[in-house]
């Protein structure tokens, strides 16, 4: 039997951030794994949000895009105190 696990909403709302901040670079994922030193399969898992990224992954990742690791989980912060609709 399979369990059924749902995604954690903050690693949803995070992943959808380092993809739209990896596409605005015109980046693919190999690149930005290979700039990181990181698994290109592993980078999808986190942009999909199956998988909560590690305070180093987000460092890393916002050093390597020359983006702001604060300002990034701040917007992440921020969805989290938002009502859905």
């Amino acid at each position: 039997m399979t369990l059924s696990r749902r995604p954690d909403p903050d690693a949803v709302v995070f992943g959808a951030i380092l993809r739209r901040e990896r596409q605005a670079r015109g980046w693919t994922l190999r690149k930005l794994a290979q700039r990181a030193g990181m698994n290109a399969q592993y980078l999808g898992v986190v942009e999909a949000g199956g998988n909560v990224p590690s305070l180093s992954l987000i460092l890393e990742v916002a050093e390597v895009l020359g983006a702001d690791a604060g300002e990034m989980i701040r917007e992440a912060a921020i969805a989290r105190r938002t009502p859905k609709k």
